[in-house]
């Protein structure tokens, strides 16, 4: 009974130990972290083995010995790129200071790239290989477009750095959450100069709108005037015609006092059309005067949009010949390095040739037991068969299409005279000891000189029995 109790226990400690140790490599996989199982995770359908099994948000079964573990965490990172001078579409350079977020991606596939390239590495090591990316990238962007581009359509510029550097970063296993450029500035103060042309040209239109506004008010002012001075005019004229016709029917009963009232009334009548005419002509001299202070403003205003693009239009001009300049600078020193290097690798080439020579020459000379004189011999043998061939070649070329040969056998001691011909001819060529005699070399003696002593001899035999015969 106390040993089946014993097995009992035993069991049951067996079976909660193997539970508790299923229950703690059950691992569960937070949301803001990526879990990557790397070990003897399967293969794909092509029999290839996986390298690592990524898990964002849920949990697995982690096997023991064969697999282990690591988090990715997903925490975005914010890396600040101070990007100075940066050649754009139009060789000038920029300063774009610019921040980026970041963060490993939960893209499938993506994920694989960032548990094959970048688990184990530390966040600011991630932040220094996404930058020089970023770096890379906007660079890149930048010497496509042109400054215009950059500077005013900003939305255009942060979809292609954005498209750009996010495309790289995926390769990685990152993905970019956000792009923001602070500032843009140019060393030739490009920008700048832009920036006072749109103001410049802000400025001129609000003055050409008030002076616009200015002439409508003058016009309408004198236009209310005249009408003014036309409707009182008429008002008094009615009023003094209905005046005049009752004075006349009461003057009709008095001749005298009709008299006094129709000169009164001929000097009121006068009098009232000289002030008329008098007003008339003072309103024409105003009306003049606001026409002349127009047309002055108007020519005020187009010198000065003439100025001011003359001075835009000269500075542009002087940033272009600077450029110019620069670059046709630096293509010189271009071609100047490269002539250099060109040169300076000939050179060496020389040396090398001229070295390997010297070795060869000097290893002959100890072959030939120091004796250069030797040495200089057995060279001179090597090329033995190239001399013998430019003797032949010497006639070779002599092309005899037809012969024609009357021989009287007035040769010496009977032979034909076309013997002595060809004979002449074979020894016009230099033979080989005279040519190691110019060159101040002997040949060996069996190679020529055998020959010469028996000629030599044989000449020596001519001569006595030349002398028996006289």
């Amino acid at each position: 009974m106390p040993s089946t109790f014993i097995l009992t226990a035993v069991i049951i400690i067996l079976v909660f130990s193997t539970l508790m140790f299923i229950i703690s490599r059950y691992k569960r996989c937070p949301s803001d972290r990526i879990m990557v199982i790397y070990g003897n995770v399967g293969s794909s359908k092509d029999g290839t083995a996986i390298s690592a099994k990524c898990i964002h948000g849920g949990a697995a079964f982690i096997w023991p010995i064969i697999q282990a573990y690591e988090f990715l965490d997903l925490t975005p990172m914010s890396i600040s790129v101070d990007l100075k001078s940066a050649l754009s579409r139009q060789n000038i350079r920029i300063d774009v200071p610019s921040s980026f977020t970041v963060g490993i991606s939960t893209e499938n596939g993506v994920m694989q790239n960032a548990a094959e390239r970048l688990l184990g590495l530390k966040l600011p090591e991630i932040q220094d290989l996404a930058k020089d990316i970023i770096f890379g990238q906007l660079r890149l962007v930048i010497a496509t477009m042109e400054i215009e581009e950059i500077n005013t359509d900003r939305d255009k510029f942060l979809d292609a750095v954005s498209s750009n550097v996010e495309s790289e970063l995926k390769k990685i296993g990152l993905r970019l959450i956000n792009v923001n450029v602070t500032d843009i500035n140019d060393e030739s103060g490009y920008i700048e100069a832009l920036g006072k042309e749109a103001a410049a040209k802000a400025i001129n239109d609000a003055k050409r709108s008030v002076a616009e506004k200015e002439r409508d008010g003058a016009i309408g002012e004198a236009n209310a005037r005249r009408d003014q001075r036309i409707q009182v005019a008429s008002a008094d004229s009615e009023a003094i015609q209905g005046e005049n016709e009752a004075a006349a029917n009461v003057a009709m009963s008095n001749a005298t006092r009709r008299e006094r009232e129709a000169e009164a009334l001929r000097r009121a009548t006068a009098s009232e059309k000289i002030q008329s005419a008098k007003a008339l002509q003072e309103a024409y001299v105003a009306e003049q005067e606001a026409e002349l202070s127009r047309a002055a403003r108007e020519k005020a205003t187009q010198e000065a949009d003439i100025l001011v693009k003359a001075e835009i239009e000269k500075r542009r001009l002087e940033l272009e010949a600077e450029a110019q300049a620069e670059q046709r600078r630096r293509l010189a020193k271009g071609d100047a390095d490269a002539i250099y290097m060109k040169m300076e690798a000939e050179a060496r080439g020389v040396m090398e040739i001229l070295s390997k020579q010297a070795q060869g020459y000097a290893q002959l000379v100890q072959a030939a037991g120091g004796n250069a004189a030797d040495a200089m011999r057995l060279l001179l043998a090597d090329k033995m068969e190239e001399l013998m061939k430019v003797q032949v070649e010497a006639i070779k070329g002599i092309k005899i299409d037809k012969v024609t040969v009357w021989d009287g056998m007035g040769g010496k001691e009977g032979t034909p005279a076309t013997a002595n011909f060809l004979s002449g001819m074979l020894k016009s060529i230099p033979p080989m000891n005279e040519m190691f005699k110019m060159a101040g070399m002997e040949l060996p003696e069996y190679l020529g000189k055998n020959q010469e002593k028996a000629e030599t001899s044989e000449n020596a035999e001519e001569a006595k029995e030349a002398e028996v015969a006289n």
